[in-house]
């Protein structure tokens, strides 16, 4: 049986959730699934973008309890120092920090004109001209990653917590049809076909549609 819970809410919608999951699957913890109920006012604040400090997700394990997503991503690489969560050189990892400390806590336009949203992808979307500035941020950091690194992951040969972080951008950008340079259209390949992303992808697709506001055709 798992040892930990990790509290979530929409595997549709909510991109935070997902990345609380993909960290603890990085770390190689089992965790067992509490999923906020939709009418709980805290989740629906988060899923329709009306606030930006919520406690989903929230790692419970062994009496700690964890709710922002790079707290449980270093409390992981605490409790699993040999899980390759972070590059081993000392300047690699920095960059993963700072890279996944920028994803965390800006962003905003980007977050606001593209909505996580699993269930569908549109051939062409008119993409708020607000949110242009931080496409291109995050493109010219996926570049520098890229070829700083070798790839195909941001930091090398494996996924790390930059790519837990980037996952659910790289996601909305399918989504959404965003024109890309080629390099991070390769890259959000590599996210789509990462297989846990897949298995996330699937369950979200047996996911029940209960939050109306955000069951749309953009």
């Amino acid at each position: 049986m798992p040892v930990a819970e990790l509290t979530i809410s929409s595997k549709t919608y909510s991109s935070w959730s997902l990345r609380g999951w993909l960290l603890c699957r990085l770390a190689g913890l089992e965790v067992r699934e509490k999923m906020v109920e939709q009418d709980n006012p805290e989740n629906r604040a988060e899923l329709l973008l009306l606030t930006p400090s919520v406690l989903v997700p929230r790692l419970t394990h062994e009496r700690a309890s964890v709710w922002d997503t790079l707290a449980i991503a270093e409390y992981l690489h605490e409790l699993y120092p040999d899980a390759g969560m972070y590059p081993k050189d000392r300047i690699a990892r920095a960059y993963c920090r700072s890279v996944s400390g920028e994803i965390h806590s800006g962003f905003a336009n980007l977050r606001s004109a593209l909505p996580m949203n699993l269930k569908v992808r549109h051939e062409r979307f008119p993409i708020f001209s607000g949110a242009k500035p931080d496409i291109e941020r995050v493109e010219t950091i996926w570049t520098e990653c890229l070829e700083t690194y070798g790839g195909p992951w941001l930091f090398g040969e494996k996924p790390t917590v930059a790519d837990a972080m980037f996952a659910p951008v790289a996601q909305r950008f399918l989504t959404y049809a965003v024109p890309l340079s080629a390099s991070s259209a390769a890259y959000c390949e590599t996210i789509n076909s990462w297989d846990l992303m897949r298995e996330w992808i699937d369950d979200a697709r047996r996911e029940a549609d209960e939050v109306a506001e955000l069951d749309v055709e953009f």
